[in-house]
């Protein structure tokens, strides 16, 4: 029997296809919802409609592909707006779909259960407007939210390396004392990204960025280097996403300093991600 899971994120909409205990495929629209919500508290009419429009496309798809049920879900940039209410709705009206917005921790939580199963470690996942740090040790679980992100960091510093330095700082306060976990994992597009940059994976291939190994050192590299570059150069450059190539430096940034907040000096990316998890919770599977 088949499955499908939305993703509806600050940056993009993403969906999953599932059967069997298996992905069947993943596929991405980069719309934007969050744009412009770290400066105005309010999601854009034109961010609300062509995402609506693209979660309608992928629902109209994953029933024409036999999923026996299609669930949606959203995260920072709907919890957080002031008209979140207004984007669930529309969602509704475009295609009957009932979007289950997530709380900082089910997001955390998700992204868990997609990378680890019901393994113990730890993973940290920098999304549009939000960065999630999860640790599991047995029956103890470690699971914050920070409200910033690569779209809400973009928003507030620009390409000031500086200004995002010191934002990224001050968000990621929130982590300090977070457990140590030397085997963290990263998921999500910005670790998936930098994974494909440093291993000049073009064109993308998930099984070659599916436990690729990034140093923080490496991510933080990544980081200076794409912010001192022109969108020229990035989009250039062997295995850019281009859909991400504008918010990928300061990203770089907060990945890396998330890392170190759990003590991690390396991560292990995992194409598995809060998608897999949250299909696996809604469905009554996992360990939470």
């Amino acid at each position: 029997m088949k499955f499908a899971a939305i993703d509806i994120g600050s940056n993009s909409v993403r969906l999953l296809l599932w059967a069997d205990g298996r992905t069947l495929y993943k596929k991405m629209d980069t719309t934007r919802l969050g744009e412009g919500i770290a400066r105005t508290g309010v999601l854009s009419a034109a961010a609300i409609e062509r995402t609506a429009a693209a979660v309608a496309r992928f629902a109209a798809e994953a029933r024409q592909a036999g999923a026996a049920e299609v669930y949606a879900f959203a995260t920072a940039a709907v919890r957080s707006a002031e008209n979140g209410g207004e984007f669930v709705e529309a969602v509704r009206r475009a295609c009957g779909l009932r979007v289950d917005v997530l709380s900082g921790e089910r997001e955390a939580l998700a992204g868990l259960a997609g990378a680890l199963g019901d393994a113990d470690g730890g993973v940290v996942d920098v999304g549009g407007a939000s960065t999630e740090l999860t640790v599991r040790r047995g029956k103890e679980v470690y699971a914050r939210s920070a409200d910033i992100g690569a779209v809400r960091l973009k928003d507030l510093c620009g390409e000031d390396e500086a200004a995002l330095r010191s934002v990224i700082a001050e968000k990621l306060a929130l982590f300090d004392g977070a457990p140590a976990c030397a085997d963290l994992c990263a998921v999500g597009g910005t670790a998936t990204s930098l994974a494909a940059l440093e291993g000049r994976v073009a064109p993308y291939d998930p099984a070659r960025i599916d436990g690729f190994v990034l140093t923080a050192a490496c991510i933080e590299g990544w980081g200076s280097r794409l912010l001192g570059m022109t969108q020229a150069q990035r989009l250039a450059l062997p295995g850019m996403d281009a859909r991400r190539a504008d918010i990928l430096g300061g990203a770089a940034l907060l990945l890396a300093a998330a890392a170190r907040k759990a003590g991690a000096d390396r991560v292990t990316v995992r194409e598995s991600d809060n998608l897999e998890g949250y299909l696996a919770m809604a469905r009554g599977g996992g360990r939470t």
